[in-house]
């Protein structure tokens, strides 16, 4: 589904612009809304990718969020999130 599409929440669309500005706490929602489902389909390498960024910009509930979440998911699946947090912020190196 895409970010455009009427279905996905406003609120979620928020988080997202928020996210593209290096809000930090947009990064902790938006891995909350990923690991639950709520409003888009559950993706945990997303999930995994948001509560990173959002742990190293300081949002200390977004570390045991990262733990948790890792514990359900694969090597691959957290090196794949890893990986996405990197290149999400070199894409977005001020």
């Amino acid at each position: 589904m895409g970010h455009e599409d009427r279905k996905f929440p406003a609120r979620l669309r928020r988080y997202l612009a928020a996210a593209e500005n290096g809000k930090a706490e947009a990064f902790y929602h938006l891995g909350l809304y990923y690991a639950s489902g709520h409003g888009v389909d559950p993706d945990y390498v997303a999930a995994h990718k948001w509560f990173n960024l959002a742990a190293v910009r300081g949002v200390k509930e977004a570390v045991a969020e990262r733990a948790e979440l890792a514990r359900e998911m694969s090597p691959a699946d957290i090196a794949a999130a890893q990986r996405e947090a990197r290149e999400w912020l070199q894409a977005h190196a001020a």
